[in-house]
Formats: structure tokens, C-alpha cells, sequence
């Protein structure tokens, strides 16, 4: 312990951030500053990774919920070696690795993208949850920390109340989260929005709960020493800090603590930018650098942590060659392979919906898939996922032996726990709920397609036909923008989601395939609530066709020279089947039949295949239980799409089939009467 440097360790990362936020004209010097003690005390005496080897599996892990504190974290890891000189100072830039709000990137430190406040912190629950699952099966030498770090808009987003309910519910004693409490946010001081008690209310969810001098170095670190102690609960600990503090006013006076420190550069406040340097200990004419005693002080420590790990590698080695199949088993969790899998064997009755397909699935993947978490809000016994339950059990405090996590009625919360797991690794996370409560779950699918995680999602009760429970029930729109996210490219190029509607229930298990075999980015399963008549097999296999889903989409019937192409997804395949038989006995037309499950996967292929299954040069009708943009791209301008333009009603489904045209009579008729127009 060295109280000097350790100040001038905390000044260096004020500094710096001061002076990033300035180059940049842009961004949030207050906060950083007055997080500045509590990051230099954790990395230099607490937090364990190797330096040498930043992707280490079972480093720990530290977890923003701030994003727009990100000055903070390219500060500290600037001083670890992580960042260069000239990286800081184009915070914000174009090109550069530090840009406004953290963007996932291990080999950096940065173990998750934020921005969305409250997403942060979640997701820190989620890696807190895998790593639990991963050591209750692989022992508790595995027994790296997961930190967190929140400010005062986080805690105040609704998603605290889920991650801080579950955290609190299991118990995750592995996860530690230092609340930035400076009583300032962008706009307001807290007291103008909010007079609840944080510490009273984190204590009801279980949690132990610390509150501290977040500024006096001695109380940060027992408060992580107990923290690092305690076997039973989550820690919070609430650090009290000054919102700018270090920042002097032009005449030399202190100005700290104040609302307009928060989100601006320091120069355009009643701060002084120069003297604030000064008071800091830092050189005006190189604001970037580190200070001397403070970059000799972190040389040794990093070759410290890298001798620890080296420590820790060596006992890791020494359990695998004692536990070989063991260690066998964990390298394969981490390595994100799957081990083989026969879709093709899992049976279904027939005539099902496919959500009781997916059940069907989820059973066969709890005993062939290890690692994996299947999560549910409240819905298990409807949205089917207690196929999975079924031959697994729930995660519970103390006893991580299950698989299956009961959420609650917690949507988004449980979606941002599963970006977690993902980040994590070694775990594949899956989520399920009705597919109109997508909209609930949207920013962490957001998140989910921003860091390329491998997130699935199950969403059952696909359309109006919902029935009863009525328009708030009854996702009309939904398809349609989970479907933009298919048009949408991430950073590597690539669509940022994949969308499956299939059509029956062995399109379901490609469904399934498809999804877990899709690693890099979310996949989302749009299953129906009824029951689906099973599509007929062309030749000798159903499964061999179906696999032609991979593709995006295939004909589920083929004739040469066809009169018209029938498009659609999901139950609505089978409708089509049903009108096409009209078609054919009673008037004579030549008809194909287009299953499209992914457009996204569609329009990858070879335009030569997209126009086998849709030729431009045939009248091309759509079908979709959803707004008619779900097909238009696929029909195109001459094409025709009949779908819903208006919220559901309360009705049993076969009703609500018939009222607005869902039958094969009806849509045979919708037939006609565009081939009229072509």
C-alpha cells in the first residue's frame, strides 16, 4: 500500500479523462473523476486476469453499465497497458479502438458494449450466472469474480429491479457492483427525481449492501475485501463521490459536485481546464501522458497479475490432468463447438403446433446439450419450454446443478442476462416468452446484434391467432421489425439477427439446427400457438426438404410451369397448401408453393436459387398473418401480399381465421382475384 501513488494513480485517470473529453469537444469528464479511486484500487490490488493473455477464460470479469463513463475504463486500462498513447487521445474519433460508449473487445479489457443505462449491469449478472453454472460442474477452483459498475441513471432504469430481484434470488455471491452514488445526473440532481432508499432496497432483494467514502482508498478496500469474503449474497457497495471531483474554478477555488460537470467538456463548465490539470498533477503541454512514478508503479504490476494467473494456469493444469475427461469436457464448453446432433430423430405427433415441436427439441437438447441455459418469464408451461424443465431442473441458491432459469415476469432483464452468458462463454443461453412481449426484450436484442452474440430466443404465440386473449396479445407488427434487424449488417458484415418462422414441425427442428449452429449472431424461433397440419414430403424424406430451410427458404411444393408462386412463412404455409388444392381441382392452375423461414438467409444465396423458388417472370402472391411488408420485398412490385393491416380482436382463433380471410377457400379467392390484375 502506497497512499501516495495510489492518489496519484486516481489523478492520473481524472486527468486523462479530463483531457479526452476536451480534445474530443464531447463526452462525460464528471463522472470518471469521481470514479477514478474505486477503478485504481480494484484493478491494482483486487481484480485477477493475465495481462499476457486478456481472453483467459477464467480471468475476472468488470462489467460498465455506464457507458458514458467510458473515459474511465480507456483511462485505467491505458495506465494496465492496454491502450496507447495515441488511442486516448483520439477518443471519439473515426477509426479509433476508444470510441464514445465502450464497445465489446476482451483483448482490451472491455467485456461488454453499453450505452442503454441498466443493460450494463445486467448482463453482469448473466456472466455471474454462467460462471456459477460452469463451477458447480467443474469445481471451485473455478472462482473468478464478476464486477460491476453503476451509476445513478442505472439504478434508477426498471431493469435494476429484474437483475437486482435475480441476483439477490440466487444468491451470486460471485458478483460484486460498485454503485457511483454522486447524487448528480445529466440534467438534475437526484433528489429533484427520486427519495427512495437504494441500500434498503438492494437489502430487501438480498444483497449485501456497504456504503463508503467512495474517495478514501481504505474503505474501498475492505469494503472489496468483504466483498471478495462473502459466500452467500451479491455485494453492492455504495461509494458516496463528488461529481467532477478535482476541478478547479479559473480563480483557483474548487468547483465540484456540480450537475453541469456531467456530460460536457470541463472548459465549457464554471471549471477551469488548465488549472484542473494542474491541481491534478498533470502536464499541460502532454495531457495524455502517465506520470512517471505511476507508470513504473504499474510495470510491476503488471508483471504481478501476470506471475498470479501463471500461479492459478498451473493449478488449472494440475486439476485437468487429474480430472482428464473433466477437463476434456470443459475445453469443448469453451470452445463453442456442439457435440453431434440428429434432428432428424426427435419425433413429433402429428398435426402439432410448433411450439410443442420446439418442446419436443428443448427435451432432446437437455439431454445432448451440457451447457445450456434456458430461461423463461413466467411462461414455461406455454411457450414450451418446460420440455427442457422437463428433464432438467432450476437454478437455485446454492445449487447451480440445473439448467434452467425462472426469470419471472422480467423480459428484458432476462434477455440482457443472456447476452451476459453469452459474453461469459462456455454457456449457450436461450430465452422464451409470447412473441408480443418481444417488445419488451428489444433493446437487448439490439445489444445482442451489436455484440454478435449467440443468443436464441423462442417466441410462441406467433400471430392473431392468439385468439381470446385479444389485440394486446396478438403480435401483429412484431415480425416485421424483428425482420429489419435481418436487413441490417453488423460490424462484420453480416445480417445482425436471424429470423425463423417455420411451417410445421419438422421445419421446427431445421429451425432449431439452424439457430444453434448460428454462433455469431442472435437467432430468434417465431413459433405458433396452434395446432399446424404437417406439410407433405415431395419425394421420400420430409426432413431431407425441409432442410432446404437452410437456405432461407425452399418450395415445399413444385410443379414445372406454374401458373402462380404461393409465398409465405410459418402456419400460413399450411394455408396456402389448403388454397392451392382449390386451386388445382377446381380450376385448373399449376401452382408452387414457397416456404421463405429466414428472408435475411434468403438473400444470401445465389440469385440463380433465389429465382428457382421465386421467378420474377410468374405472378407471385403472398400470405403472412402479419403486416403485409413482411412479403413485399419477396413478391415485388407486380407481386400481391395479402396480410393483416389492423389489431387483432378477441375471438377464438378459427373465428378470427375465417373473419379475416385466413382460410384456404378465402385465400384461394385472394388468388383469383390478383391473377386477374397480372
Amino acid at each position: 500500500m502506497n497512499k501516495k501513488i495510489d492518489q496519484q494513480a486516481a489523478d492520473n485517470i481524472r486527468a486523462l479523462a479530463v483531457a479526452m473529453v476536451e480534445k474530443a469537444n464531447s463526452g462525460h469528464p464528471g463522472g470518471p473523476m469521481g470514479g477514478a479511486d474505486f477503478m485504481h484500487i480494484l484493478y491494482s490490488e483486487f481484480f485477477n486476469y493475465d495481462p499476457s493473455d486478456m481472453t483467459w477464460p477464467f480471468r475476472d470479469r468488470f462489467f460498465m453499465d455506464a457507458g458514458h463513463l467510458s473515459t474511465l475504463m480507456y483511462a485505467q486500462y491505458y495506465l494496465l497497458g492496454n491502450y496507447a498513447k495515441e488511442d486516448v487521445a483520439n477518443f471519439r474519433q473515426w477509426g479509433s479502438i476508444t470510441p464514445g460508449h465502450p464497445e465489446v473487445d476482451p483483448a482490451r479489457g472491455i467485456e461488454n458494449t453499453s450505452g442503454p443505462l441498466g443493460q450494463g449491469h445486467t448482463m453482469g449478472v448473466g456472466a455471474a450466472i454462467a460462471a456459477k453454472f460452469l463451477q458447480a460442474r467443474f469445481g471451485d477452483w473455478m472462482n473468478h469474480k464478476v464486477y460491476g459498475f453503476i451509476s445513478d441513471g442505472g439504478i434508477q432504469e426498471e431493469i435494476s429491479q429484474g437483475a437486482g430481484r435475480i441476483a439477490g434470488h440466487l444468491g451470486l455471491s460471485n458478483f460484486i457492483m460498485f454503485f457511483d452514488s454522486n447524487d448528480i445526473q445529466l440534467s438534475t440532481s437526484t433528489d429533484e427525481v427520486t427519495s427512495e432508499d437504494t441500500a434498503m432496497k438492494y437489502k430487501a432483494w438480498g444483497w449485501n449492501v456497504v456504503t463508503i467514502d467512495g474517495h478514501n482508498h481504505d474503505e474501498i478496500r475492505q469494503a472489496l475485501t468483504d466483498a471478495n469474503n462473502e459466500t452467500e449474497k451479491p455485494t453492492l457497495i455504495i461509494g458516496k463521490t463528488i461529481m467532477g471531483k478535482g476541478c478547479v474554478a479559473a480563480d483557483g477555488s474548487m468547483f465540484e459536485g456540480y450537475c453541469e460537470l456531467h456530460g460536457q467538456p470541463i472548459g465549457n463548465t464554471g471549471a477551469d481546464y488548465a488549472k484542473t490539470l494542474l491541481n491534478l498533477g498533470a502536464d499541460l503541454e502532454n495531457p495524455f501522458d502517465i506520470y512517471g512514478d505511476v507508470s513504473e508503479f504499474y510495470k510491476n504490476l503488471i508483471a504481478d497479475k501476470t506471475a498470479k494467473a501463471a500461479e492459478k494456469k498451473a493449478e488449472i493444469a494440475a486439476w485437468k490432468q487429474a480430472n482428464e475427461a473433466l477437463g476434456e469436457k470443459l475445453d469443448f464448453f469453451l470452445s463453442g463447438e456442439l457435440p453431434e446432433l440428429n434432428f432428424e430423430s426427435i419425433e413429433h405427433k402429428p398435426g402439432i403446433a410448433t411450439r410443442a415441436a420446439s418442446s419436443n427439441v428443448l427435451g432432446y437438447l437437455a439431454e445432448n446439450v451440457e451447457n445450456m441455459i434456458v430461461s423463461s418469464a413466467d411462461l414455461s408451461n406455454s411457450d414450451k419450454t418446460d420440455g427442457f424443465l422437463k428433464k432438467s431442473s432450476a437454478l437455485q441458491k446454492g445449487d447451480f446443478s440445473g439448467s434452467f432459469l425462472q426469470a419471472g415476469v422480467a423480459e428484458l432483464t432476462m434477455a440482457c442476462i443472456a447476452n451476459g452468458i453469452a459474453l461469459h462463454g462456455g454457456v449457450i443461453p436461450v430465452v422464451a416468452t409470447f412473441f408480443v412481449f418481444s417488445d419488451y426484450m428489444k433493446p437487448a436484442i439490439r445489444l445482442s446484434g451489436i455484440q454478435e452474440l449467440g443468443v436464441k430466443y423462442v417466441w410462441t404465440h406467433d400471430a392473431f391467432r392468439v385468439g381470446e386473449d385479444g389485440p394486446t396479445h396478438q403480435p401483429v407488427e412484431q415480425e416485421a421489425q424483428i425482420r429489419l434487424l435481418e436487413k441490417l449488417k453488423n460490424h462484420s458484415g453480416k445480417p445482425s439477427f436471424l429470423a425463423l418462422r417455420p411451417a410445421d414441425s419438422t421445419e421446427t427442428a431445421v429451425a432449431w439446427k439452424m439457430a444453434l449452429e448460428n454462433k455469431n449472431t442472435p437467432s430468434g424461433l417465431i413459433l405458433s400457438r396452434q395446432g399446424i397440419k404437417d406439410l407433405a414430403a415431395q419425394g421420400d424424406s420430409r426432413y431431407s426438404e425441409a432442410l432446404g430451410a437452410e437456405k432461407g427458404g425452399y418450395l415445399v411444393k413444385e410443379v414445372a410451369n406454374p401458373d402462380v408462386v404461393l409465398i409465405a412463412n410459418g402456419s400460413e404455409v399450411s394455408t396456402l397448401v389448403a388454397a392451392a388444392e382449390i386451386l388445382e381441382s377446381q380450376e385448373g392452375l399449376k401452382v408452387n408453393i414457397a416456404s421463405i423461414i429466414s428472408e435475411g438467409v434468403f438473400r444470401l444465396q445465389s440469385k440463380d436459387y433465389q429465382n428457382s423458388v421465386i421467378p420474377k417472370n410468374k405472378p407471385l402472391f403472398g400470405l403472412t398473418a402479419g403486416l403485409p411488408v413482411n412479403l413485399e420485398g419477396l413478391v415485388g412490385e407486380n407481386g400481391h401480399v395479402f396480410g393483416l393491416e389492423h389489431f387483432g380482436y378477441s375471438a377464438p382463433a378459427n373465428v378470427l381465421d375465417d373473419k379475416f380471410g385466413f382460410t384456404g377457400e378465402k385465400v384461394s379467392k385472394q388468388v383469383l382475384e390478383y391473377l386477374k390484375t397480372v
